[in-house]
């Protein structure tokens, strides 16, 4: 049963949600822009319309999340007197109590991402390290996993380049994780190498195997944001497309290779970015997937100069910098852990299967993001 200072720490955290939110201020901010939407001529721009109707979604949302957080508040209140009345059990106070803990956490989380990447989509790049058929296996573990996170929390997830291993697993794989807000808020938590240490099935010894694989995450811009790509600097190749997808896919050259020449701003180093798509057997498409990876590409470099900047004044955050190894997934052990929080747990079989929300809340609450100016 709970006590009184749960109840209180609860409808504390709530009150603060409402002031940290501004959720007055996005009430009256709601219908403003609510009722721009209802103007004779607003679909006539559709572009400008589809970003104004995504505005007035995204502060729903919050108004939406508050609110939630406040009937669960109200409701355990409610339950704690009727507990005293013996109207309740204790086992329904306690019920409660968790789903507005739930809740509040949740908001309080979403509340931390403050960069204007966090609301993104995402795209997730799967590399496996030296180590042959035993890193691509565990390169093919990851990409499930993730799979499964996405499904979880109602992500589409869509695979545009995939390289099988030579044996069993993958060399590479590139996910877009789309239809909603936020994967790129949660899943940069998940940049860096991932260790696994297990028994390898692929070895006749038995012997204990340590692989590596790299995943990198960076955000899926869309239309509303503006970076440069110089025409001058890119060409396309195709090819045909090998893999599922019937005879058609190998008799047409849908397969698309994208080369751009990228410059870098502060040393003037030029490196080829190449993008591959073999999404759709529909080569138009996939050239258009081609140019929006590589617009996410050059978005996210110029991000992470920006990171880079801000990491040299915040001398604390050196422990994650892009590419360092961030988490141990250690099987014999039943151990999964995370190097940069030390935030661990024994429910491996869990985590491969997409569990691994404590980790991204770990990393959120130890690096939070603040307000860009």
């Amino acid at each position: 049963m709970i006590t009184q200072d749960q109840l209180k720490d609860v409808l504390d955290r709530t009150d603060k949600l409402r002031h940290y939110l501004k959720i007055d201020e996005k009430k009256i901010e709601f219908e403003e822009e609510d009722l721009r939407t209802q103007a004779p001529d607003f679909w006539e721009d559709q572009k400008r319309a589809e970003a104004q109707m995504k505005k007035v979604k995204a502060i729903k949302k919050w108004i939406d999340g508050y609110n939630d957080v406040r009937a669960a508040a109200d409701e355990l209140q409610l339950a704690f007197d009727f507990y005293k009345e013996e109207m309740v059990t204790e086992e329904e106070v306690d019920a409660d109590y968790q789903r507005a803990i739930s809740l509040i956490e949740d908001l309080e989380l979403k509340n931390m991402l403050r960069q204007k990447e966090d609301p993104m989509e995402c795209v997730l790049k799967i590399n496996s390290g030296a180590g042959g058929t035993e890193s691509q296996d565990w390169a093919s573990m990851l990409m499930r996993m993730y799979q499964r996170w996405a499904e979880a929390h109602g992500y589409k997830v869509s695979i545009s380049n995939l390289q099988e291993g030579d044996e069993a697993g993958i060399k590479s794989v590139t996910m877009q994780i789309e239809g909603g807000e936020y994967a790129y808020g949660y899943l940069k938590s998940e940049n860096g190498v991932h260790r696994l240490v297990r028994v390898s099935p692929f070895n006749a010894q038995g012997k204990r195997m340590t692989s590596f694989a790299s995943v990198f995450v960076t955000p899926l811009v869309d239309d509303t944001i503006e970076v440069y790509v110089d025409p001058a600097k890119l060409s396309w190749d195709t090819f045909r497309s090998s893999g599922a997808g019937g005879q058609n896919v190998n008799k047409v050259e849908s397969g698309v290779r994208l080369r751009y020449w990228y410059t870098d701003p502060d040393t003037g180093e030029e490196e080829e970015i190449l993008i591959e798509n073999t999404e759709t057997r529909d080569q138009p498409k996939n050239k258009e997937r081609a140019m929006a990876l590589l617009r996410s590409q050059l978005y996210d470099r110029a991000m992470k100069k920006r990171l880079e900047a801000q990491a040299k004044i915040e001398a604390g955050k050196k422990k994650i910098e892009w590419g360092s190894q961030i988490r141990s997934y250690v099987f014999d052990d039943r151990r999964v852990k995370d190097h940069r929080t030390n935030y661990q747990t024994s429910d491996v079989d869990g985590v491969m299967n997409g569990k691994i929300d404590g980790f991204i809340k770990a990393y959120l609450m130890e690096f939070p993001t603040t307000d860009e100016e």
